[in-house]
């Protein structure tokens, strides 16, 4: 985290577009306003889009306006998101859920820096600042043809990468400290800390909502709170919650994919250069990936996918 936050120090007084990647509650929404805050822009709006929270038939006009008329219940003219946000920064949340036939009408208005109404053959300028965000693999994706490739060279001139909360090792601890706090004065709590154990259980939780999901049970156990110090069972953190424990084997094979897909995607993809950096024969990072499309497909896994020594 603190090398995401050099890189907002060097990017934020610019107007490069920055693309945020992470997952589901890593707090993206977060990083793109620090970025407008930090940015010559700070005086001016900062309004956000959820672009797979609308539907398909109303999203151009969230985002570019329409014209009175121009549908059924389009009683006003309306100023959509890009207008709002002249002057200032567009975030562009969950950007990988825009559907494909309007993907076009958006790198039209990044390229020209101009809008149309929905109903309306009139340009409007706009002068905004785009960050995007996605919890895809929008390579992947253009990969399958659902996100323009000329689109996603537009919005990602530069990544920002965001951690998921497992990764990030005793910010876990510092940010449940954060949240108990808030929420102890919010709710009037009797609770002011963890017990030990407790900061084990949350170190070793999977946590697949990440922050959002920790800020919610330190919300919860806040309210629900009989003692000073929170315990696993506050948090629903209890031994059946935790992943199990691996025989060594099974956990250094479990290590060895999550790798070699880190690496893969550190090398956009590519299978040679992959293998090269690994130390291991290109054959191996081949059965690889047939072993994980057969197990999203639900197939038998191929023979010989075990993993060789670097």
């Amino acid at each position: 985290m603190r090398d995401v936050y050099r890189r907002i120090d060097k990017i934020a007084p610019t107007d490069i577009s920055v693309l945020i990647g992470g997952e589901t509650g890593t707090g993206k929404e977060l990083i793109a306003r620090e970025i407008h805050r930090h940015s010559l822009r700070a005086k001016g709006p900062f309004i956000s889009i959820n672009c797979g929270a609308i539907p398909e038939n109303l999203l151009e006009s969230e985002l570019f306006g329409h014209v009175k008329g121009s549908f059924t219940g389009a009683v006003a003219t309306k100023l959509g998101r890009f207008q709002a946000a002249i002057g200032g920064t567009l975030f562009l949340d969950e950007i990988g859920e825009m559907p494909i036939q309007l993907q076009v009408k958006l790198l039209r208005a990044l390229q020209e820096k101009v809008v149309y109404k929905v109903g309306d053959n009139r340009p409007e300028p706009v002068d905004i600042r785009i960050v995007a965000a996605t919890n895809k693999n929008l390579d992947e994706e253009v990969r399958k043809n659902t996100f323009r490739e000329d689109l996603y060279f537009r919005i990602n001139v530069v990544t920002l990468k965001l951690p998921p909360l497992r990764e990030r090792g005793d910010d876990i601890v510092t940010l449940s400290r954060f949240f108990l706090n808030r929420y102890s004065k919010e709710f009037a709590s009797k609770a002011r800390g963890f017990t030990p154990s407790s900061s084990v259980a949350m170190k070793k939780y999977h946590w697949p909502g990440n922050i959002r999901e920790l800020e919610n049970r330190i919300k919860k156990a806040a309210v629900l709170a009989d003692k000073p110090l929170l315990g696993p069972e506050d948090l629903d953190l209890r031994p059946e919650n935790l992943p199990p424990i691996l025989p060594l084997a099974a956990a250094k094979e479990e290590f060895q994919k999550r790798y070699i897909n880190e690496v893969l995607e550190r090398n956009n993809g590519n299978r040679t250069k992959t293998a090269k950096d690994l130390g291991v024969d290109p054959r191996t990072i081949f059965r690889h990936l047939e072993a994980l499309k057969a197990e999203s497909e639900g197939k038998p896994l191929p023979p010989e996918t075990e993993y060789e020594e670097a």
